[in-house]
C-alpha cells in the first residue's frame, strides 16, 4: 500500500530547509493553514507569520486552505495597513504617542473587508501580493508579481497590478464537477492511492477514483 506523506513535519523535503509546511509552523490564532500547504523561501521561511503576513493587528483572520503552494516572497497585506482617506491627511497621528494617542479611535474604527480567505489547491507565484479581505477560490493560480485586490473565482488565473482575470482553467460545468468531487477532502490514504490521477488525470478519472462516500455525495454511479 502506498505510504502517505506526513502533514505534521515542518520541513518535508530532506536537505531543503527553504521549504516549510505552514500548518505545523503557525502559532498565531489569527492565521489558519490546511494540511500540506507550503511556503518556499531561501532566506527564512519559518518566519512566515511575521515576514509574509503584514500589518496583522487583528481581528481579521488569514485562512489558507489545503494543498496550496506559496512561492518565494508571497505577501498578505492585512487590514492594519489601512489609513484614513476621508480627511486632509492620511498620517496615523495616534500611533506616535503623547496626547495624539487620545485619538486612537480614529484609526481603530476603520472599516475593513473582513477575513482574507484562500481556497484549496491555490498556486501563488513569486512575489505575488494579496490585499486585505480578498477571497481566492479553489484551484486558482496567481501569477508572479501580481497584486490581488479583488476576489478570484474558482480555477481562475489572474495576473498583473492590479490583478485581472486572464482566463479560467476549466469550463463552468467542469468546475462544478471539480468542486463536487473535492479531492482535497478525501482521506489521506485515498489521495495517496490516486496521486497520479489527481496530478494528471481527467475529471472523469478523478470522479471514478473518488472514495465511495464522495461518489455517493456527488451522485456518481459505482461501477
Amino acid at each position: 500500500m502506498p505510504i502517505p506523506a506526513d502533514p505534521t513535519v515542518v520541513h518535508p523535503m530532506p536537505g531543503q530547509p527553504r521549504l516549510v509546511l505552514l500548518k505545523p509552523l503557525i502559532t498565531s490564532p489569527l492565521i489558519e493553514a490546511g494540511e500540506f500547504s507550503y511556503y518556499d523561501d531561501p532566506d527564512d521561511p519559518t518566519a512566515f507569520e511575521t515576514r509574509n503576513v503584514l500589518y496583522h493587528y487583528g481581528p481579521e483572520k488569514l485562512v489558507i486552505g489545503k494543498f496550496c503552494a506559496l512561492g518565494e516572497g508571497v505577501r498578505f497585506i492585512m487590514n492594519g495597513a489601512n489609513h484614513r482617506m476621508d480627511g486632509p491627511s492620511t498620517f496615523p497621528f495616534p500611533i506616535m504617542g503623547g496626547s495624539w494617542a487620545d485619538h486612537f479611535g480614529l484609526i481603530t474604527g476603520l472599516a475593513g473587508r473582513g477575513d482574507t480567505v484562500v481556497g484549496h489547491d491555490v498556486w501563488f507565484g513569486y512575489r505575488s501580493m494579496v490585499m486585505p479581505g480578498v477571497r481566492i477560490g479553489h484551484g486558482a493560480i496567481i501569477a508572479s508579481g501580481s497584486v490581488v485586490v479583488d476576489d478570484v473565482p474558482d480555477y481562475g488565473i489572474v495576473g498583473g497590478n492590479p490583478a485581472r482575470l486572464i482566463r479560467r482553467r476549466y469550463s463552468d460545468a467542469d468546475i462544478d464537477r471539480l468542486l463536487a468531487v473535492a479531492w482535497w477532502d478525501w482521506p489521506l490514504q485515498d489521495i495517496t492511492d490516486h496521486v497520479r490521477t489527481i496530478m494528471s488525470g481527467s475529471i472523469d478519472d478523478l470522479e471514478n477514483a473518488a472514495p465511495a462516500p464522495m461518489r455517493q455525495h456527488v451522485g456518481i454511479e459505482s461501477s
